[in-house]
């Protein structure tokens, strides 16, 4: 690849290849080479910009769970090395919680959970990025609830007025990437499908979706079959039912020894006002940035996984019903 250190084959054996380095091998020095020094990096609670800030939290995370473990099941990308690539990375992260930190004092406990990470590089520099973490899943594992999680986190950051504030548009900055993936039908597919299921169309579940499909859903939960998709689709919008959906990126890809396949990366921007997926309504603006990847097969979407951040969602609903 043009620009790129001649080690990794291709693009996803880089991403692949310095999250291992980085992570696993303990080169977390490398950050200042593979991220740019003025990187910006969004995660459903927070924007962080630079190295040093993504070196800190590395660091912090890895004395929490010291023998974490990042396996990536796929990479899906767009783009060229001479504008730029866009990958969609989803991993399956494992790890002990073997230090103190900000999910607690050490318990002990082993966590299974996925991450969802959307990332451009050029010049064997990745300048901006996109990452969820299935923050409900780790909290869950640790025996904490995601709205119980996010009223202590508020405490622990210095209240209200102190505390990070969570991504949403009006906190959210600007990076180098510009870009709104490729034209593949498969991308186009699955945004029609979320489009669908967005404006209240459910129907395109059944017709889009393999009966048999596999599903991996925010909370840690797998599930099978088009009634546990329905469910969770319906749990989020009706929660948030008038909220603005916007597609931001899309991905489509046709690969040796892989099925077809797709990455979206969504948002929602609006008001907690319907009984859903949090409870009772609230009023609070919320934003939800969500990445769905799918596996196509011949009788329809076979597999998909959806990552929000519940943790966040909960933040900003309590820190609106803090301010009132």
């Amino acid at each position: 690849m043009k620009g790129f250190d001649a080690k990794f084959r291709d693009f996803p054996d880089y991403i692949i290849g310095i999250t291992k380095e980085i992570w696993e091998d303990r080169g977390i020095h490398t950050l200042h080479d593979y991220y740019s020094a003025d990187i910006v990096v969004r995660t459903p609670g927070s924007v962080v910009v630079g190295n040093r800030g993504v070196i800190g939290a590395t660091m912090a995370t890895l004395h929490e769970f010291p023998d974490r473990v990042l396996l990536g099941e796929d990479v899906i990308w767009s783009g060229d090395p001479e504008t730029g690539m866009l990958s969609s990375h989803r991993i399956t992260s494992m790890a002990t919680h073997a230090g103190d930190g900000v999910y607690g004092r050490a318990t002990g406990r082993k966590l299974v959970y996925r991450i969802l990470a959307d990332c451009h590089a050029r010049e064997n520099t990745i300048d901006d990025e996109w990452l969820i973490r299935d923050q409900g899943a780790i909290v869950r594992q640790l025996g904490l609830e995601p709205r119980d999680y996010a009223a202590g986190l508020i405490e622990r950051e210095g209240g209200p007025a102190r505390c990070v504030k969570p991504l949403t548009p009006e906190t959210d900055l600007p990076g180098p990437y510009t870009g709104t993936g490729n034209d593949s039908a498969w991308g186009e597919r699955l945004s029609e499908i979320l489009s669908r299921i967005m404006s209240a169309d459910l129907s395109a579940i059944a017709d889009e979706y393999d009966r048999a499909c596999h599903l991996d859903y925010p909370g840690g939960v797998t599930a099978h079959g088009r009634e546990a998709a329905d469910r969770f689709w319906m749990g989020l919008r009706a929660a948030f039912p008038n909220a603005e959906f916007t597609l931001h990126h899309v991905i489509g890809r046709e690969d040796d020894m892989m099925p077809p396949r797709a990455a979206v990366r969504w948002s929602l921007w609006g008001r907690h006002e319907g009984w859903g997926a949090f409870g009772v309504p609230t009023g609070a603006m919320v934003y939800v940035l969500g990445i769905t990847h799918a596996e196509f097969g011949p009788w329809g979407l076979r597999r998909e996984c959806t990552l929000y951040d519940e943790t966040a969602i909960w933040k900003q609903i309590l820190l609106q019903e803090g301010a009132r």
